[in-house]
């Protein structure tokens, strides 16, 4: 629990026992009525995040969700055991949390499709083949489908019903008529079959059984929940994927000697070491020793930072030259990265759970069929047609309303075209993510490693007069080799690239801050910042001076060459952008969409990015934390907003979104918060991604439609008693199979540029 302002506290509890959407929305609802709390429930982490006066107690929160029909309790404090310490790891504690709806889902599938086989093929009903399927069907509407008669039962004490309700309410009833048609009514009778019969006629239900229809419906259903279950415990690895990006262990100065000891064991006022290519544990400040800090995971900014002595450092940045010594500023959860965290997990649990379409309307089908059913019920008897012929006609309008297609609408849809997606490089996530593609008109860019290739690479070489452009390439390239400075680094690749195999230098010496010097093929060779030159008595001429200041002026990095006592050359290096992300603007345009870049960037190097690629408004020098308030911003001034990104430094904004598009190259972080992934790294990707989600969420509505239709459709003839069951048998498969091949259809789905 936290305080938050005066006479406030905010606590967050796991909440267990919710089945679908309509569930958070209660346990809100009945939270909120409460005095001074202000609570926001997420179906997808099951978490509830709860403002409330700090004179209420947190047992009286949780008792307000148990009166509700669920469990409440705060949550577990993160495991703090080192790998292998023992003890079992989440990926199994998530697995053994799936593993008993996997059980009531293998046992349904498996004797549920011999029972609705010998219903459907009069070949395969043999003499006593009612009874086979009362054997087959029976562990499935009592064992597999329990947590559906759970939840009913729960929802009905509370005066609610949901899908659920009218699962359990249809699959028992067509049950228990089965059972007393076996043992009371003529269906028991040796080598009774179920002929295909398309009139509608009067019935009195005695010689039929409906045992496929409870044991399908069990099957169906359960396959959903469980494929739901399993990307829904992926729900918080945004965070997981976050706090992994520390370092794990840390080199600690005690009295002149080096200690290794876990991260979590470093305190404010340690001093610790960090050597090339290694993490920054935590915040501090530099002590001792000079380096160049790739802080582009955290910050976006594609340049790395020059630090020395008393310069401020981030934990889980990456020392990409020379050895430091840091004084330990911030720790544990006061850490930029804890604080990322936590921007990551607040825009999670803010953002409003996604009511799924069928929760909608089962929230007035479901009550409506019931009463349907019951006045079905009282109707008949009233005009003396006898229980049997009363109760025939009532049960079958929980049959006919119990909805088997509904079980494939979104699965099938999102099946097919996740799958698809997939081929082209397009992930998403579920079925809630595609209710947004719909309304989102803004899409945010990030530049770095999104519309960029978030690598420095060498651009332009610019030569004095009388200076060959390969022997600058290869006098720079084989100095820059020698750095580990990622600058350096981009000149040695680009020089490799053009010019051949790099000689090796005979002397080498890095200036910290300014460049390097050495002596490559008897030439004394300087590479580095203007001033470099300028401690030697050189300077650049006009023509390499106005190259330097133009590259400047267009956010790119100028690099002087000199050798021999004479300035030859001044190299551009910038963060490129991709061959495809002209491209992307341009159909993401054409989708309606508005797209600005947000960058962590300087305003010269943003602009230039934008108008290369064709983006006309640009938000620049943002900090990580800043990201979230800019799309808050933009979506409080009424706009419905995507985000595209791949670093840390973009996850929350990712969850914040109202659509988060991930590409696959970036970060893990980046990637388990957004709602799509690009995996292609191809800007291009996001264009498609969108007109797939629109296109898998028009199917999963229509599927919605005939899932739905046919029970509408069926209902008056149900309660009228005309209701002959094979053609309720048969308007069932047909919806079931029309909705798997409206499903189907999105397999020929094609990405813009294939």
């Amino acid at each position: 629990m936290t305080t938050t302002t005066p006479g406030t506290a905010q606590v967050e509890l796991a909440i267990g026992g919710m089945t679908c959407a309509s569930c958070a929305a209660r346990i809100e609802k009945k939270l909120n009525r409460m005095d001074g709390v202000e609570a926001t429930v997420n179906y997808a982490t099951e978490k509830a995040k709860v403002t409330f006066a700090a004179d209420i107690p947190v047992a009286d929160l949780i008792a307000t969700v148990e009166a509700t029909g669920y469990t409440a309790e705060e949550p577990a404090p993160p495991r703090t055991e080192a790998p292998g310490a023992g003890g079992p790891t989440d990926e199994e504690r998530a697995d053994e949390e799936l593993r008993p709806l996997k059980q009531r889902l293998v046992t349904a599938v498996s004797l549920a499709v011999p029972v609705i086989a010998m219903a459907m093929v009069p070949a395969l009903q043999i003499e006593y083949w009612q009874w086979l399927s009362l054997t087959l069907a029976a562990p499935v509407v009592v064992y597999a489908a329990w947590p559906f008669h759970r939840a009913a039962w729960t929802n009905a004490k509370h005066g609610a019903a949901t899908m659920d309700t009218l699962i359990s309410v249809g699959t028992i009833a067509a049950f228990l008529w089965s059972l007393w048609a076996l043992f009371f009514g003529t269906a028991g009778a040796p080598g009774m079959t179920h002929p295909f019969e398309f009139t509608i006629a009067r019935t009195d239900g005695a010689g039929n059984i409906y045992l496929e229809a409870a044991a399908g419906v069990t099957a169906f259903i359960l396959a959903g929940r469980y494929f739901e279950a399993r990307s829904k415990r992926k729900a918080g690895a945004a965070l997981k994927a976050l706090m992994q990006l520390g370092a794990k262990e840390v080199t600690v100065l005690r009295d002149g000697r080096e200690v290794t000891v876990p991260t979590a064991e470093l305190q404010v006022g340690m001093r610790f070491l960090v050597r090339p290519g290694e993490k920054i544990a935590t915040d501090g400040t530099v002590v001792e020793g000079s380096s160049a800090v790739d802080a582009s995971m955290l910050t976006g900014e594609s340049v790395p930072v020059e630090v020395s002595a008393g310069d401020s450092v981030t934990g889980a940045t990456l020392n990409a030259g020379g050895r430091l010594v840091v004084e330990a500023t911030r720790v544990g959860a006061d850490t930029q990265l804890a604080r990322m965290a936590k921007l990551v997990e607040d825009a999670q649990n803010g953002k409003a759970a996604a009511q799924r379409l069928a929760d909608r309307i089962s929230a007035v089908f479901v009550p409506i069929v019931i009463a349907l059913s019951l006045g079905t019920l009282g109707f008949w008897l009233g005009t003396g047609q006898g229980l049997t012929a009363a109760f025939t006609a009532a049960v079958a309008v929980l049959i006919i309303a119990c909805p088997c297609a509904l079980g494939l609408a979104t699965p099938t849809a999102l099946m097919v075209g996740t799958g698809r997606g997939a081929q082209l490089g397009i992930l998403i996530k579920g079925p809630e993510v595609l209710e947004t593609t719909r309304k989102v008109d803004t899409i945010v860019l990030d530049k770095t490693g999104t519309v960029t290739t978030g690598r420095m690479t060498l651009l332009k070489v610019h030569t004095a007069a009388g200076t060959d452009e390969t022997d600058v390439l290869r006098l720079a390239g084989a100095l820059e080799h020698s750095s580990e400075h990622p600058i350096a680094q981009a000149v040695a690749t680009g020089a490799a690239a053009r010019a051949g195999t790099l000689p090796t230098p005979e002397d080498f010496a890095n200036i910290p801050g300014l460049g390097v010097q050495g002596l490559v093929e008897g030439h004394a060779v300087l590479v580095g910042r203007e001033k470099l030159l300028e401690e030697w008595a050189m300077s650049l001429p006009a023509s390499l001076k106005a190259a330097k200041d133009a590259a400047e002026k267009g956010g790119r990095t100028a690099i002087a060459v000199a050798w021999d006592g004479e300035a030859r050359a001044v190299l551009e290096v910038a963060d490129a952008v991709k061959e495809t992300s002209a491209e992307a603007i341009r159909r993401l345009k054409a989708l309606g969409l508005t797209p600005i870049l947000l960058t962590g960037d300087n305003k010269a190097v943003a602009e230039a990015v934008a108008a290369e690629v064709g983006i006309g408004e640009v938000i620049a020098e943002v900090m990580p934390q800043d990201k979230v308030d800019v799309v808050k911003r933009l979506q409080a001034e009424g706009r419905s907003v995507a985000m595209v990104g791949d670093g840390v430094n973009d996850a929350a904004a990712l969850a914040q979104a109202d659509l988060g598009l991930a590409m696959g190259t970036g970060t893990d972080a980046a990637i388990e918060a957004g709602d799509l992934t690009l995996v292609r790294g191809d800007l291009r990707a996001a264009a498609d991604a969108i007109r797939l989600s629109r296109r898998t969420l028009g199917t999963i509505r229509s599927n919605l439609f005939w899932a739905f239709a046919y029970n509408v459709a069926a209902l008056p003839l149900a309660a009228a008693g005309l209701l002959n069951p094979m053609i309720a048998g048969a308007a069932m498969a047909f919806s079931s199979v029309f909705v798997v091949g409206n499903s189907l259809r999105l397999r020929g789905f094609q990405a813009a540029d294939r």
